[in-house]
């Protein structure tokens, strides 16, 4: 399937989908996310984090008050944006639109009541590491606010994805359950050219599996979604480093996503905003034409 560009993209002055590859900065909202967890969760703490990761190049911000992480514990909807609408609005209220060379605002959550809040404050794009399995009524929103939607894998949830690593051909079984989440997406109203996919790597998926995704990322993109990756400090990078200090694996996240766009990647999703932007202006030097 070939796809056009998705509408919050167009507002980032003279971008086209292959030109570049665009970085999303990381902005955890939680007390509890697995490397900077806590930092970040008053309004003036997630602005002064946002235009630092702006000024080091983010096209994009990720927000997200519900952590993720293998063995995480879960708040509900009401929690949620009650963590996110505080952070949100005081972003929007300083930093310049896209248009005028602000970031796009993505919102990292699978509850379409969180959803809903975040794009009628302002938000720009619905990032769901569930792709819509976790809460369905997500996808309603999003097509209903025809905003660009990231559909990534994964199995389970925080505290059962890691006892569902189980795969005879894990990049097969990634691009077709990527494929059975886009087939609900655009049933319930997403147009195609809004959907992004993600491989889910570290979600229900061991070292090898996360390894072997990488390898075979240019399947996944050949489907004609753009593709996000996600390795930023993961526990793969630190196993086959032998580094437990997830804030010291940038070089590790580094190589990752030098091979993802290489592979055909669009989207990075990472902390180290600053040499994830160099790693991956060379990277687009070397790779694209």
């Amino acid at each position: 399937m070939t796809v056009s560009p998705a509408p919050s993209v167009a507002a980032l002055p003279g971008f086209r989908w292959g030109d570049r590859t665009l970085v999303m900065g990381v902005l955890n909202l939680t007390p509890d996310s697995f490397s900077d967890g806590g930092r970040f969760e008053a309004p003036d703490a997630a602005l002064g984090q946002a235009r630092l990761l702006h000024r080091h190049g983010a096209d994009l911000l990720d927000l997200g008050g519900q952590s993720t992480r293998p063995g995480a514990s879960e708040i509900d909807a009401e929690a949620e944006i009650a963590r996110v609408l505080p952070c949100l609005r005081r972003i929007l209220e300083v930093l310049p639109p896209p248009q005028a060379g602000g970031p796009l605002l993505s919102i990292d959550t699978f509850r379409a009541p969180v959803a809903e809040a975040a794009l009628a404050a302002g938000a720009h794009w619905i990032n769901d590491v569930s792709a819509g399995r976790r809460d369905p009524a997500l996808l309603a929103v999003v097509a209903a606010a025809d905003c660009p939607c990231v559909l990534m894998h994964s199995r389970g949830d925080s505290r059962t994805m890691d006892a569902l690593a189980s795969y005879g051909d894990v990049v097969a079984e990634v691009r077709q359950e990527l494929l059975r989440a886009t087939d609900r997406a655009l049933a319930a109203g997403v147009r195609p050219e809004r959907i992004l996919w993600d491989p889910g790597l570290g979600f229900a998926k061991t070292t090898a599996h996360n390894l072997t995704l990488l390898r075979g990322l240019a399947m996944l993109r050949a489907e004609g979604f753009p593709l996000l990756v996600g390795p930023s400090r993961k526990r793969f990078i630190g196993e086959v480093l032998a580094e437990s200090r997830p804030r010291a694996r940038l070089w590790g996240t580094a190589a990752v996503c030098g091979q993802a766009i290489a592979a055909g990647a669009d989207v990075l999703r990472v902390h180290d905003v600053g040499p994830i932007v160099q790693t991956a202006r060379m990277a687009d030097a070397l790779c694209r034409a």
